[in-house]
Formats: structure tokens, sequence, C-alpha cells
């Protein structure tokens, strides 16, 4: 792994990333790139690039660099802010295609509040990315979510979700899956959206599964509906 340092105007900030290849791959080759929120959380908690690559190995899974997207600011960058969504769009993957050779837009991934941001960002910059993988997203609603209403940002997240479920067309649909499980208070504003990005004409579908809103239940959920999405989007490499 390599680690990426990336000045962002727009947060003012420094960003970092920490950056995974298969074994054996050289910086020059042309991989697609999956984009993951938390991403140092689900290495520790998920062995995300120890899945992977045991995908790939397998032939489950294209091969493909995973870029772990440190959070920073995670409750201000994440919460449907348009400084981060054009931050990741704008600058963030631009350097990681400078860093090493990626083949095409990110697929975004993410989970909770990951989740929320990587749709908005899609939804902000649409030519930006190539698919989805939202894991139990924050997708605040009133009538659903009132018990997250003292969250700073709730305002702010509450009308993005609004203007996504009341949308009747996007121009930009991509490839998406999310997971949720059965228990958690996000299953029916996942289950809105779902309902509401399927309306657009995203091919979208929603995976309901056991656990809770933590990376134990998200680890599990990755297979083999990760694998199914890029396989999706990228095609067999």
């Amino acid at each position: 792994m390599r680690v990426l340092e990336i000045d962002s105007r727009p947060l003012r900030a420094r960003v970092t990333v920490t950056l995974w290849s298969p074994a054996d791959v050289r910086d020059g080759a042309a991989l697609p790139l999956l984009a993951v929120h938390d991403g140092p959380e689900y290495e520790a908690q998920a062995d995300l690039t120890a899945r992977a690559a045991a995908a790939i190995a397998a032939g489950r899974m294209p091969a493909h660099r995973i870029a772990l997207l440190h959070p920073g600011r995670r409750d201000e960058w994440y919460s449907a802010s348009a400084l981060y969504a054009r931050a990741l769009s704008g600058e963030i993957v631009p350097a990681i295609g400078r860093a090493v050779a990626v083949a095409g837009p990110p697929v975004g991934m993410g989970a909770s509040l990951g989740g929320l941001a990587m749709l908005h960002a899609q939804r902000r910059h649409p030519e930006a990315f190539a698919g989805l993988f939202l894991q139990s997203a924050s997708f605040f609603i009133p009538r659903f979510d009132h018990m997250e209403k003292d969250f700073g940002r709730y305002g702010r997240i509450v009308r993005f979700v609004r203007g996504v479920v009341r949308e009747t067309a996007f121009d930009h649909p991509v490839p998406a899956t999310l997971t949720c499980a059965r228990d958690e208070d996000n299953l029916h504003n996942n289950r809105r959206v779902t309902a509401a990005l399927r309306l657009q004409d995203y091919p979208a579908a929603l995976v309901e599964t056991d656990g809770g809103h933590d990376f134990a239940t998200w680890g599990g959920a990755l297979e083999p509906h990760l694998a199914d999405l890029l396989t999706a989007v990228w095609g067999e490499h």
C-alpha cells in the first residue's frame, strides 16, 4: 500500500488516501478503481483489501485498485456537503489517477454517512462515477429518522434526500447496490431511496441482511454483492 496526501482548496484541508493495488501490478498498468469512504475502518474491521485480493485471485471479481479514503472531518464532509463532493470528484479522484493508472471513473463505496456522501457526490458530479455500493446509508427522512434531528447537518441531509426521492428522472444513472440490515432504523429510508433510484432508471437493488449498523454486518454483506456490482460495471478483466 502507499499513502497519498492530497491538498484540497474547497476543503482547505489535506485529504489522506491509502492506495491498494493487487500484488505485482505496476503503477502504469491501468485498472479500475474502487473509492471507499471510511476506508481505514473498512480495512481494519472488514479486511477489505484481503477480501478483494482473494476474490480477484479466485476470478470472482475483476482486478482493480482500492482507494481507502480517510474520513477527515467526517460529520461535515460526509453530510451532503457540496464542497466535499467537488473535492472528491475534482481533486481527490484525479490525484489518484496521476499517482497510478486508472481505467475510467471509479465505483464509489461507503457505509452510513459515507454511503450518503457517495450518492450525493454522484448526483452533483454524475460523470465522475461509474457505479455505487452503499451500505446502511444515512438517508435521513423526518418520518423515519426524527431521532437524528440533533445531528448538526440533519437539515442539509434531509433536503438532499427529499430532492432525490422527488425527482422523476436523472440524466446519468449508474448501477447501484445498497445493503441494509432488517432491524436497522435506516431500513425504511434505504427502501425509499432505492425505489426512487429505480424510477430514475438506475439499475439499483437493495439487499436486506441480518445484523446491525456496524462493520461486521457490512463486511458480511460484501460477498457476493460487491463482486456482482463490480463485474456488472467493469465486466471481466
